[in-house]
């Protein structure tokens, strides 16, 4: 990967509402480089989306959100991936890793209440003839999201920044 594609991308994660105008004028580039370059990473599926970090503590709707460890028989022909793709593709779920470790799959899901994060895994996941069990942890509170510290009521911290 070229190196004007490492710090777009790096300038983009921190955030994506930066126009291709303001990143040129960040890394010294022109404004068609940076588009033209932005327009690759997308084509070739480095850029996935842009999206939004919410913290769901500040919403007036509760949202109940769960880790659920998984253990699955992967299938001869195609490993995890199809199992993976069965369950990634329920809507309640949110993200899905393979992970290695004592479980295979990371699923984390969001569901309106209690009963509905039990339902689902309960009628619809463990249900998959794949899927061999699983353990249910429910999140309690979001500290940081995507390298974004979400707790700052009580973040009496001194900020400070360094210029070299």
């Amino acid at each position: 990967m070229k190196k004007l594609e490492t710090d777009i991308l790096a300038i983009l994660q921190e955030d994506g509402r930066y126009t291709p105008a303001k990143i040129a004028v960040m890394l010294d580039k022109s404004e068609e480089e940076v588009a033209s370059a932005i327009a690759a990473l997308e084509a070739r599926g480095v850029i996935v989306k842009y999206t939004a970090i919410v913290n769901d503590e500040r919403l007036s709707d509760d949202i109940v959100q769960a880790l659920i460890e998984v253990k699955v028989s992967p299938q001869k022909t195609s490993g995890f991936d199809a199992i993976a793709e069965e369950i990634y593709r329920f809507d309640e779920v949110k993200s899905c890793y393979l992970m290695s470790g004592g479980y295979d799959l990371a699923v984390f899901i969001e569901g309106k209440n209690l009963r509905e994060v039990a339902r689902f895994v309960s009628e619809r996941l463990s249900t998959l003839d794949e899927v061999q069990s699983t353990a249910t942890h429910f999140i309690l509170k979001k500290y940081k999201i995507e390298g974004t510290i979400t707790d700052t009521e009580d973040d009496n911290r001194i900020r400070i920044s360094v210029h070299a």
